[in-house]
């Protein structure tokens, strides 16, 4: 151009701006011999748009020094709020303000929205609603940023009241309210509000489809998550990838993963959020294979996992019965790039702690550059499963002293340690603090540890006073933990007590009619569980038999016991024959205890001599490489003759075997249990 005149460099200013080529327009704006407001405000939305906001400051005060005669429009002072509230600078935000006034510009709409916005995204709605009562001529978008401040700052009672008196409401705000109204726990108020939005007519959106199905998947209302289903199908929004993956995420959550099974085939698009969706949902469901299956096709998708997508897969791998399952995305996150994100160490160290591996689980926790509350709880729990008391409790309170505050899971965590190691006193302390200094409400699991630290320490009597005192009924969990300990103890009267309340709230659970048996057979009471056991048959109830399993190259080999359909039978009952001699040569004798059967003492060795975990552990000598710890997963509480022998198998053969039963971990090593054979 032979004539370039300030028009014609502005106008190539914002173009260069539009296009985020910031370091061409930075250059041609320190050409410019003159520059006007038009010039600066270009440059300023051009480092706000490329994401450099504290560039754009720069600009501002270059603004502000180079030139008395160019002054700043109510376009440069809304770019600079919102810079301020990108930047999250308070102090930066209340000079633009104190600037604003000075300019005229305090009552002015367009530039007030970013101020309210600015202060409420800040945490200071007070100076928001400040700023929006003195706005003159309100418009939608005002009220509409007021409110979202309101709720995000949990002020939901103030943004109701606001709602209530607006005049004119567009879909914004009643989407604002239902999203606010969930993410505030208010799921209820939110299916209320999305009503009158239906009501009125008005247009629904993605974003609202969105929030009302986590609002329905809160509150496992699967009625009203079908019927906004049927109205997604009616407006077309059926193939939309984020109304389809709050599909499969509602349905999920309502323990209805068959829906979201089928609403996430029928998506012609999926996107990281769907497949993470549907792999959350299967981990919900307890379906963890399921979960590893749908990872691995999403990868042959040729779609790469983020941090949370993998830590949802790792989680649900805590859940099965191969750890070289969860090493393989131990080595992905590696390869990935993803273990500095929180969501895959804490992952990585539940799974580890699950597994027995505590040693790896806080070597994972030590290697990590920040801790927070689900870190510390991560590798609490692991060591309370273990049964590492001493070593639960002292890292409790280092968390305590690093000023991490606990939350419920952790307590279960500490609790159920002070339990297994018999520590009565501190448990009590514990359970006091938890309410006292931590404002934890106790649910059905903190009083099923208080119910099993007295059961475990023999204070049968006090675990039925504190009953008594308890705001509610025990669940079946506590009242098999007492009645568990009755049998142990050989308290019928206590146990007989314990027996009906289970019965009373769980007819078919086959665990109080085994543990009276039990009890009963104990005392060679036969006539009492003959009648027992006619009881369970009138009522149907069955005993779940017992099993155990193992993982050898990438195959799970599952037991019962007196098993004899393996392919390697032979071998495996001529190893256990030949560890029960070298086990009596070292001083082992049966425990019988267990056997509820009126048969002779022979007859009963036989019975738990083939009991499933010993098979699996033959099968594990074997062919387990010697090198190699032996891991083995059993569907119910390891029997007292069972733990025995496996001590003593460990003594013999020199090998560590891990059992995760029902209840916990037990590592055995040379002889001795983790547990202590507190369990």
């Amino acid at each position: 151009m032979p004539h370039r005149n300030l028009f014609t460099y502005n106008a190539l200013l914002s173009t260069l701006a539009h296009a985020r080529l910031l370091n061409d327009m930075e250059a041609l704006f320190a050409s410019m011999t003159q520059r006007d407001i038009v010039s600066y405000n270009a440059v300023i939305a051009g480092f706000s748009g490329g994401g450099s906001h504290a560039r754009a400051v720069r600009v501002y005060h270059a603004l502000l020094e180079a030139d008395s005669s160019v002054r700043p429009s109510r376009i440069t002072m809304s770019a600079m709020v919102m810079a301020a509230s990108a930047l999250g600078d308070r102090a930066l935000g209340r000079q633009f303000h104190c600037q604003i006034l000075r300019l005229g510009f305090g009552a002015n709409a367009f530039v007030g929205s970013p101020l309210v916005d600015m202060y409420a995204k800040m945490g200071l709605v007070g100076d928001a609603k400040r700023v929006f009562d003195e706005m003159e001529g309100k418009n939608v978008v005002m009220y509409n940023t007021m409110i979202t401040g309101l709720l995000q700052c949990k002020m939901v009672e103030e943004a109701r009241q606001l709602f209530e008196v607006m005049m004119d409401r567009d879909s914004i705000t009643w989407t604002t309210m239902v999203t606010g109204f969930t993410q505030n726990g208010l799921e209820s108020e939110a299916l209320d509000i999305f009503r009158r939005m239906r009501f009125q007519g008005i247009a629904i959106d993605q974003y609202t489809f969105g929030s009302i199905l986590t609002a329905c998947g809160a509150l496992s209302a699967l009625e009203q998550g079908k019927q906004i289903h049927a109205y997604i199908i009616r407006t077309r929004y059926d193939d939309n990838v984020s109304v389809g993956s709050a599909l499969v995420d509602m349905y999920s959550k309502c323990r209805s993963i068959k829906l979201a099974e089928t609403v996430f085939q029928r998506m012609t698009c999926k996107n990281i959020i769907s497949w993470t969706a549907l792999i959350v949902g299967y981990g919900q469901n307890g379906c963890s294979e399921e979960a590893v299956r749908v990872f691995s096709e999403m990868q042959r998708d040729g779609i790469d996992p983020d941090d949370y997508t993998l830590g949802s897969v790792i989680s649900s791998c805590a859940n099965l019965a191969s750890l070289e399952e969860g090493a393989q995305f131990h080595c992905l996150a590696l390869v990935l790039g993803l273990m500095h994100y929180i969501t895959v160490s804490n992952a990585l160290v539940t799974l580890y702690g699950k597994y027995g591996s505590i040693e790896d689980a806080h070597r994972l926790f030590d290697e990590m550059s920040f801790h927070d509350q689900v870190s510390w709880t991560a590798l609490v729990s692991g060591y309370a499963q273990f049964g590492r008391a001493k070593d639960t409790i002292d890292l409790f309170e280092k968390m305590l002293a690093k000023g991490v505050k606990p939350d419920g899971v952790t307590f279960i965590g500490v609790l159920s340690a002070c339990s297994r190691a018999g520590f009565v006193e501190k448990g009590r302390s514990y359970f006091r603090s938890m309410q006292k200094d931590h404002g934890i409400v106790p649910i059905d699991d903190h009083y099923t540890c208080m119910i099993d630290l007295y059961s475990r320490s023999g204070k049968l009597k006090e675990a039925e006073e504190f009953i008594k005192q308890m705001p509610m009924h025990p669940d079946a969990i506590g009242w098999g933990t007492l009645l568990s300990a009755c049998r142990l103890r050989g308290d019928m009267e206590i146990g007989k007590w314990a027996a009906e309340n289970l019965l009373e709230i769980d007819p078919q659970n086959p665990a109080s009619y085994v543990l009276l048996c039990s009890m009963h057979a104990a005392k060679g009471q036969w006539n009492e569980v003959a009648q027992l056991r006619r009881g369970m048959r009138d009522r149907q109830v069955k005993k779940e038999p017992g099993c155990s399993w193992i993982m050898y190259k990438n195959k799970v080999h599952i037991f019962s016991a007196d098993d004899q359909s393996h392919p390697c039978s032979k071998g495996i009952y001529e190893k256990l024959k030949w560890l029960n001699s070298k086990m009596l040569e070292e001083g082992y004798k049966p425990d019988v205890s267990s056997v509820l059967h009126d048969v002779a003492d022979t007859d009963k060795v036989h019975m738990v001599s083939h009991h499933s975990e010993k098979l699996a552990i033959a099968f594990g000598l074997i062919f387990v490489p010697q090198e190699m710890p032996i891991r083995i997963v059993k569907n119910l509480r390891v029997c007292v003759d069972c733990h025995n022998a496996t001590k003593f198998i460990s003594k013999i053969t020199g090998r560590d075997i891990l059992v995760r039963d029902a209840v916990r971990f037990h590592k055995f090593s040379n002889g001795v249990c983790s547990c202590g054979d507190f369990w």
